[in-house]
């Protein structure tokens, strides 16, 4: 089974829905997680680069092993195919 991935932070999403965020009938967003999507909207405006610099912020904050530099290096090349920033400038 391939794992889903919100399409603004990366964050893995639970196969049940329960990190899924909502469109504006209510309905669960296929694409991004709850903390990214609500009600339709983005729930924060920033940049790429922001984005990646709040997910090494959380990755750093869970103990993980991989350095700041490794986080950004890989968020860097994986960020530009997720759906959000695609056509975004960063």
């Amino acid at each position: 089974m391939e794992e889903i991935l919100c399409q603004s932070c990366a964050i893995p999403m639970d196969s049940m829905g329960e990190m899924y965020g909502t469109n504006t009938d209510g309905s669960k967003s296929k694409d991004y997680c709850n903390f990214c999507f609500e009600n339709g909207a983005f729930t924060t405006d920033c940049t790429m680069d922001v984005m990646i610099e709040i997910r090494i912020f959380n990755m750093k904050s869970s103990d993980s092993s991989m350095s700041a530099y490794e986080a950004r290096k890989m968020f860097g090349e994986f960020f530009p195919t997720l759906k959000r920033w695609k056509t975004a400038s960063r």
